[in-house]
């Protein structure tokens, strides 16, 4: 598996129009306090897993018990510094599901988000490193705890999604990437 660092140089040459968000991921990176670390609360790493259906017309969204809303399935580093790995776990772990693969191991999407304070954490900066995960042919999830609810979703509709990370990886997905 190739090192975060050069996964973020391949995707800057895909995106550059995301050059701006490469550089915030790239500084971050650099930062002495360890960014795959939930503790260093000027912001750390997580992982999303773009989670698709083996046909490639879905993905399997959770309607996340803290956040209250629809989005991809995902979660913190904690400590991994093989991103693609954090999201095939949280893939797992968020859906029950089996014969999960990473597709690949480009990155599919970067987002930074700010994430409000919630009891005792104060609000800090996720830089989400987003992975495709390809579904098997079992679909049968199971609901963790972290989600009030899941579903298959078609890719199509999440065009015009009112949250702009998860439209912009519509128009990834349906653009061919």
């Amino acid at each position: 598996n190739r090192l975060l660092p050069d996964q973020l140089a391949d995707y800057l040459a895909r995106w550059p129009g995301e050059a701006a968000v490469v550089g915030a991921f790239v500084e971050l990176l650099g930062d002495d306090q360890d960014p795959f670390l939930r503790e260093r609360l000027a912001g750390h790493f997580t992982s999303g897993a773009w989670l698709v259906s083996a046909d490639g017309l879905r993905i399997l969204m959770t309607h996340h018990r803290k956040l209250g809303r629809w989005l991809q399935l995902g979660g913190h580093a904690d400590g991994e510094r093989d991103m693609a790995q954090v999201a095939l776990k949280e893939a797992q772990e968020e859906s029950g599901l089996h014969g999960l693969t990473v597709d690949g191991d480009a990155i599919f999407d970067l987002d930074r988000h700010w994430i409000p304070e919630r009891k005792e954490v104060p609000g800090h900066w996720h830089y989400d490193v987003r992975y495709v995960i390809r579904a098997g042919t079992d679909e049968q999830f199971v609901v963790s705890e972290e989600s009030l609810e899941l579903a298959w979703r078609p890719i199509s509709e999440l065009v015009d999604d009112a949250d702009e990370s998860m439209a912009r990886m519509a128009m990834k997905w349906l653009q061919g990437r």
